[in-house]
């Protein structure tokens, strides 16, 4: 979605916005399917001359938990900030996202990229989420294996010890 911002570049004010997005295409392999479109609502501020990009995103999705591979619902809700520019020495700063055209924003491409930054490296289907074992596949939320821990190479001689 493009926003013209013509309006607050050169003088105060505010440009409120509220779209859905499809995000289907983001590639982010712990996430099977979103359930809903994102949600997105937000604004776009001048103040004292910098335009201010201020988001939520509210995302519903099937993922896949990294440890057990186990499906489940998440919910989430991020807030996204970004600075816009139409200055072209800001064009090699990082953090800043140059304007199309001098005048628009294309919010699809900043909310994509600022999404994809500030989600999570890890995706846990619960915090104390133990996964599976190694060995026998077991999931270990369930309880424990009965596989029997790796012993040291250099210490193996020793076990012959404590079976006599």
């Amino acid at each position: 979605m493009k926003l013209n911002l013509q309006k607050i570049i050169e003088a105060p004010g505010e440009i409120p916005f509220s779209f859905e997005m499809d995000m289907s295409d983001t590639g982010i392999y712990s996430i099977i399917s979103y359930l809903t479109p994102v949600k997105v609502k937000g604004r776009v501020v001048n103040s004292v001359g910098v335009l201010m990009l201020e988001a939520q995103m509210d995302i519903r999705a099937l993922c896949r938990c990294d440890r057990c591979s186990k499906e489940y619902e998440d919910r989430k809700k991020l807030k996204i900030s970004a600075v816009l520019s139409n200055d072209p020495q800001s064009e090699e700063n990082p953090d800043v996202f140059m304007l199309e055209d001098g005048d628009s924003a294309d919010l699809g491409e900043i909310l994509r990229t600022k999404f994809i930054l500030e989600m999570d490296t890890k995706f846990l289907c619960r915090e104390d989420c133990k996964g599976i074992c190694p060995k026998c596949g077991r999931d270990l939320n369930e309880g424990p294996c009965k596989c029997k821990p790796d012993i040291d190479p250099r210490l193996a001689v020793l076990e012959q010890l404590l079976d006599k």
